[in-house]
């Protein structure tokens, strides 16, 4: 599968953040008196961004309880959110080799951006992207074409050389809404989402996206 742009997502494709993730959601819960949820639960939520991640492990709460509790998380995320978060194997070494033959790599993520570009910088990632767009970034999130097409426009490069590489429906969505192909990564968070919406071609490693560049 030839490309010229790869577009990545960020939780559960590039980092391990669930672990994270789920203590800060239920850090919020037991805050707002609730029990905690099971990691596996808080995975299936993550993918829509942060108001809908709270919204679905808030489920019975109402508009106000909403915004308390996505304030509560947020304040709390960001002070935690790599006490646990890791790159997933090969996804460093991938970059690298990717970055150094000059391929244009981008991230498309609905983690709000404050919080992306703090990830990657610390994570020592930062400089392999020639752009990174986080879920508020655009008027839309994904699987909404805007981010995707704007970093094929940015890149100069046509749709069919485009791929965009994520680990639940939400980013073949993405790909088949802005007319790009898909790869799915068969570790992450939702990878049991690509049998109603099957991407063009999955992974198990990262290093594979270098063989099949061409």
């Amino acid at each position: 599968m030839s490309h010229d742009l790869l577009v990545f997502d960020l939780d559960g494709t590039l980092v391990d953040s669930q672990r994270d993730l789920t203590e800060a959601v239920n850090a919020t819960r037991v805050w707002m008196g609730l029990t905690p949820l099971p990691q596996e639960n808080v995975a299936r939520y993550v993918g829509n961004g942060a108001p809908v991640l709270i919204q679905r492990a808030l489920p019975d709460a109402g508009e106000e309880d909403w915004s308390r509790g996505l304030k509560y998380f947020l304040d709390y995320y960001r002070e935690h959110m790599l006490d646990s978060t890791r790159l997933y194997p090969g996804v460093r070494e991938a970059l690298d080799q990717l970055h150094e033959a000059g391929v244009p790599l981008a991230v498309l993520t609905n983690k709000p951006i404050r919080f992306t570009l703090q990830m990657l910088e610390q994570l020592r990632l930062d400089l392999h992207f020639f752009r990174v767009y986080g879920g508020n970034s655009f008027p839309e999130k994904k699987p909404h074409p805007m981010g995707l097409e704007a970093l094929i426009a940015e890149a100069r490069v046509d749709r069919d050389r485009t791929v965009m590489v994520g680990d639940s429906a939400v980013d073949v969505q993405t790909a088949r809404n802005a007319g790009t192909r898909a790869c799915g990564v068969r570790w992450g968070f939702q990878p049991e989402t690509f049998v109603a919406s099957p991407p063009d071609f999955l992974i198990d490693d990262m290093r594979e996206l270098i063989e099949k560049r061409g």
